[in-house]
């Protein structure tokens, strides 16, 4: 070989190996943001070999403090550190082997908006509207079908693909905020490319990208940005528990022990109360915490450090990202439960006003209170949740109204939930709900019973808590066909070019589906404006022949709320509700206008709630 040919190769051979070696397919977080209070920033680097470089960068007010290499060298772990004054911009992270650059590539740190720390969360101010997007309306349907992903459109299928998208959502967001919704909860959008069933969202294969079926993620931003200037806040369903089986990461693991019991799953024992139980065995815990829900959802393992932080860091960049008002966190007790609380102490850090749920489904009100925020725990297990699904009060509800009425059945049966709240460190605080896209729709529970129905949405929208509607509710919709998942999230009517129903607008709504529509509607707009019914203290007395009757009171205002459950009209002497009433006299029916003299007794109508706004 001829000095010149050898000289050549030694230039080229750097370009070789970086060909070789390069190839980094994925960087995690993509960007992130200027003026963080937490300055330490975890990078995932992936790639083919990377481990076997060392980073470098050259930014002012950015240095790299550790790299971590771990079982597979195709990952790398890179903290940075983030000087609180670095400035906004692009910069170089090259990776080098013998001073040669293999690979680099270029992050970015954005500015941060005005206020974006501070931002109010939800509260019990609001009303949350829960959509699954899929199901809502379909407002571009040129993402229906997308190439290259594994599952296609089918709306005929109950567990297939209907094609509702953000799209669809922002088309409606009008009539969202005209009901007097202040908040909208999306069940996931982020990317789930399952072969099958992947429509409700819970199997995460790309952490930081929006479903191409549903939109980009610049869609989802946006939405966020048009709910705001509507006066809606936007919440985000998380799952930290599982991810869906064809995730990218799961063909390519950082390592063993990424995944619980991989690759010889075992499905959990679905024990929750191990969280709490002073005589759990180790491996219940270990079989409840570590198994899987099902085959498609490799359970994530939190005690993994690199892990622990990649999930942390995800919820922030999402919150910072769409400017969220809060979280629902799913299936909150089966993660590792330490990391859990790390999680929302790490939140709540970086954005004190955020407002957080987690799903913990559980008919006992001891076994959800142990996660909230300010909680005294035996064990000393830090529950820093601010706020949770109140899944007790909605185990009772529909009973309620539906069985006779006894001494410990019937209204009864609210009343004695309610009365529970000792255990929370902020009832006020719980999601308050009659039914969610797990469960039989509230109309179903009550035997399709437009009364009941009425009473025990009055009861939701009026008792303490933060209330949440479930899409469709409002319409009466039912899945008569199954309680199956696949029929109880039907398609909203109107969502699609061609139904001819349309709850939108209210096309072919039956008039019972009419009226519920404007009974709701007329209550949340009542709703908006009241601040005993907010966070006033609730004041209750014990169900009387069928009449169960409450008060929320502030120093400015003063509500009673009485249900009948009875079909006929009822008196009801006054003078028992005195220390309420003080001398008032008059109440106003928040749903007909018709004012009532609140003297001897008044005549309540049957089946019916009032909702007196006292003068």
């Amino acid at each position: 070989m001829k000095t010149k040919h050898i000289l050549l190769l030694l230039f080229i051979l750097p370009f070789i190996l970086s060909t070789i070696h390069a190839q980094i397919g994925h960087v995690e977080p993509p960007f992130w943001w200027a003026g963080m209070k937490d300055t330490m920033l975890q990078i995932m680097v992936h790639g083919k070999n990377i481990s076997d470089s060392y980073p470098e960068l050259n930014y002012e007010g950015v240095s790299i403090t550790s790299e971590y290499v771990v079982e597979n060298p195709n990952f790398l772990f890179l903290n940075l550190d983030l000087s609180p004054d670095v400035k906004p911009g692009k910069f170089e992270i090259h990776f080098k082997q013998d001073e040669n650059i293999i690979e680099s590539v270029q992050y970015e740190l954005r500015q941060r908006k005005e206020g974006s720390a501070d931002r109010e969360g939800f509260n019990n101010a609001d009303v949350l509207y829960l959509i699954m997007p899929d199901r809502f309306a379909n407002g571009d349907p040129e993402n229906d079908l997308v190439e290259g992903m594994k599952e296609g459109y089918d709306r005929i299928a109950p567990y297939g693909r209907h094609g509702g998208d953000i799209q669809g959502i922002a088309d409606h967001i009008d009539y969202i905020a005209d009901m007097g919704f202040t908040a909208i909860w999306l069940n996931p959008v982020l990317e789930n490319d399952q072969p099958q069933a992947s429509y409700h969202g819970y199997a995460t294969t790309d952490f930081y990208k929006v479903d191409s079926r549903f939109g980009t993620n610049e869609e989802y931003r946006k939405l966020g940005e048009l709910a705001s200037e509507k006066g809606i806040k936007l919440i985000m369903d998380m799952i930290f528990n599982h991810c869906g089986s064809e995730h990218w990461w799961m063909s390519d693991m950082p390592s063993a022990d990424w995944i619980n019991l991989y690759p010889d799953f075992q499905i959990t024992n679905h024990r929750r109360t191990v969280n709490q139980d002073p005589h759990a065995s180790d491996i219940d815990t270990k079989m409840m915490v570590e198994g899987w829900f099902v085959p498609t959802m490799p359970d994530l393992n939190l005690t993994n450090p690199f892990l622990a932080i990649y999930m942390i860091q995800n919820s922030i960049w999402w919150i910072e990202y769409l400017g969220l008002a809060g979280i629902r966190m799913d299936t909150y007790p089966y993660p590792f439960k330490y990391a859990m609380s790390e999680w929302s102490r790490m939140v709540l850090d970086e954005y004190p006003c955020l407002n957080i749920a987690g799903e913990e489904w559980t008919d006992n009100p001891a076994i959800v209170s142990y996660w909230q925020k300010g909680q005294h725990n035996y064990d000393g297990y830090p529950g820093n949740l601010p706020s949770l699904m109140d899944f007790p009060l909605q185990s009772v509800l529909a009973r309620a109204l539906t069985e006779e009425e006894g001494w410990n059945s019937g209204l009864q049966r609210l009343y004695d939930m309610l009365a529970n709240d000792f255990l929370y460190p902020d009832p006020y605080n719980l999601v308050v709900f009659a039914d969610n896209h797990d469960m039989s729709r509230f109309y179903m529970q009550v035997g399709m019973d437009a009364e009941l129905f009425k009473l025990g949405i009055a009861y939701i929208l009026t008792t303490r808590g933060i209330p949440q509607i479930f899409y469709g509710t409002e319409i009466l919709m039912t899945h008569t066909e199954s309680n199956e998942h696949g029929y109880i999230r039907k398609d909203f009517p109107g969502g699609w070019t061609g139904d001819k129903i349309n709850g939108f607008t209210g096309t072919g709504l039956s008039e019972k589906e009419k009226e519920i529509q404007n009974f709701i509607k007329t209550i949340l707009k009542w709703r908006k404006n009241n601040t005993a019914v907010h966070s006033g203290k609730m004041t209750h007395f014990v169900p009387e022949n069928g009449i169960y009757v409450y008060f929320r009171h502030d120093k400015d205002h003063k509500v009673m709320v009485i249900l009948n459950k009875n079909k006929e009209d009822q008196k009801l002497e006054i003078h028992r509700f005195n220390e309420m009433l003080n001398g008032i006299t008059k109440g106003r029916d928040v749903i007909t206008g018709r004012e009532y003299e609140l003297h001897d007794e008044i005549t309540v109508p049957g089946m019916s709630p009032l909702i007196l706004e006292l003068k």
